[in-house]
């Protein structure tokens, strides 16, 4: 695989062209990008998946929801349902993609929709009678067309966008320069004790005038599943078998302490066939099952015995007040000169 990706290194310049000459556009007008009074906050990465999006989103739900009324808007990866949707009581994971799925059952308090067209989707929403006073966009670093009033930039620590290349040869979804555009950027999946000496070291090889920030996966000390809930330093004990269907499922294997259990590893939002489902049940034989909390929205449908997820969200390894406080600044500062036109 890598050999291949190295003898496609010409089409890496042919995309970095192509994707500069179109970011050349947008900066200079000639190709419109469109912004709206309400605040927008767009997450995102220059890469290509794994870098804690969802975790990300979840935590500006935390931080805002108590004072405003939040939106999610993103495409709905891998979704059967067409154009804008908005989350309700009828809706699954085939018709708003696993992620928007997961966080509308997590927060059902807030508005959760889905449309490729972000454009189309923020209009829709700033559209309704009980708008949303907040949105946010996920995975929309490269949708230009929207301007968001504040860019959150996400990069893991073990595949920092500075060290990466564009695709094919790389994971690059853009040329590197297109970090210049965040407002702040997150290391995320960082060991909980990076030390303070290898975080300027990761600033200084990024080495742009951007705050950084450094994030890890925090994972709960319980799994659930619609019925109990167990303590995961029994689980460990346990014979089981662990299923994840994401992009960088090391981190979650690793927590669970799974080299002697039976593990299945399916692409990222994979939706289950009934062939899966066979060999699921046929490795389980009885086991209890542990699954990622994006897989189990896939996964509950099938009604798996002794199927159970593990909860995650993204904690700060310092400075979270800083970045608290950047944010809810731009939310506030926004609102108040909306409501002064």
């Amino acid at each position: 695989m890598n050999f291949l990706r190295k003898i496609l290194f010409p089409f890496s310049i042919l995309y970095g062209c192509i994707t500069s000459v179109r970011n050349f556009l947008f900066d200079k007008g000639i190709l419109k990008s469109y912004s709206f009074d309400v605040p927008v906050i767009a997450v995102g990465n220059l890469s290509v998946g794994g870098t804690g999006k969802t975790p990300q989103i979840e935590y500006l739900i935390r931080l805002l929801s108590s004072n405003y009324k939040i939106a999610t808007l993103s495409r709905g990866y891998k979704r059967k349902s067409k154009g804008f949707v908005i989350a309700d009581s009828n809706s699954n994971a085939e018709i708003l993609g696993d992620e928007p799925f997961q966080i509308h059952q997590k927060f059902p308090q807030i508005t959760v929709a889905v449309d490729a067209d972000r454009k189309n989707g923020i209009e829709k929403l700033v559209s309704l009678k009980d708008k949303s006073e907040v949105i946010l966009l996920d995975d929309a670093f490269q949708h230009r067309r929207v301007k968001a009033g504040f860019y959150i930039l996400l990069s893991a620590y073990d595949d920092l966008f500075c060290d990466d290349f564009l695709l094919p040869t790389g994971n690059l979804r853009e040329s590197r320069k297109g970090a210049k555009r965040a407002d702040v950027i997150i290391v995320t999946k960082c060991p909980k004790d990076l030390s303070e000496i290898a975080q300027q070291n990761i600033k200084n090889k990024i080495g742009l005038e951007v705050p950084i920030y450094f994030s890890y996966i925090d994972y709960d000390d319980l799994v659930y599943n619609p019925n109990e809930s167990k303590k995961v330093s029994e689980i460990k004990l346990l014979d089981k078998l662990v299923i994840a269907g994401i992009a960088k499922p090391e981190l979650f294997f690793n927590y669970l302490e799974v080299s002697k259990d039976d593990c299945l590893v399916y692409p990222d939002h994979h939706f289950f066939t009934e062939k899966n489902l066979n060999q699921i049940e046929s490795k389980a034989n009885n086991k209890i099952i542990i699954t990622t909390e994006k897989d189990f929205v896939r996964l509950k449908k099938y009604h798996l015995k002794s199927l159970f997820y593990l909860p995650i969200k993204s904690s700060f390894i310092s400075n979270r007040e800083e970045l608290d406080n950047k944010i809810l600044n731009y939310v506030g500062t926004k609102i108040k000169t909306s409501n002064k036109r």
